[in-house]
C-alpha cells in the first residue's frame, strides 16, 4: 500500500524542528534525507529509520520497509517532534553523506 501525500506532508511537518530535511519520491514511497544523509523513509504510512549504533538506545521495533529490504527501526511516537528530532540526529551520526 503506497503512502498518501497527506501522510507524507504530516511526517514532514513532524520533522520541521530539523533544518535541511528533504524528501524524494520512490515508487509510491518516500526517502528522507537530513543534511544530504539518507536516514530513512516513509513506507506504507510508517516512518522508518536505518539501524545504527547511535540509535539503538531508543529500543525501537524493527520493521521491513518492503519485501527483500533490510530491517529498519519503526518510529512509533510520531506525535513527539522532539524525540523524532533526537532519533534522526543520532541516526545520521553513523551514516555517510549523499554523493
Amino acid at each position: 500500500m503506497a503512502t498518501t501525500k497527506d501522510y507524507k506532508n504530516f511526517i514532514l511537518e513532524q520533522l520541521s524542528l530539523l533544518d535541511n530535511i528533504t524528501c524524494r519520491s520512490m515508487m509510491g514511497e518516500y526517502l528522507l534525507y537530513y543534511n544530504n544523509i539518507l536516514f530513512g523513509g516513509i513506507y506504507d504510512s510508517r516512518l522508518l529509520v536505518k539501524i545504527t549504533n547511535s540509535n539503538k538506545k531508543y529500543e525501537m521495533q524493527e520493521a521491513i520497509p518492503y519485501k527483500g529490504a533490510k530491517p529498519m527501526y519503526l518510529i512509533d511516537d510520531i506525535d513527539n517532534q522532539e524525540i523524532i528530532k533526537e532519533i534522526v540526529i543520532d541516526t545520521c551520526k553513523d551514516l555517510p553523506c549523499k554523493k
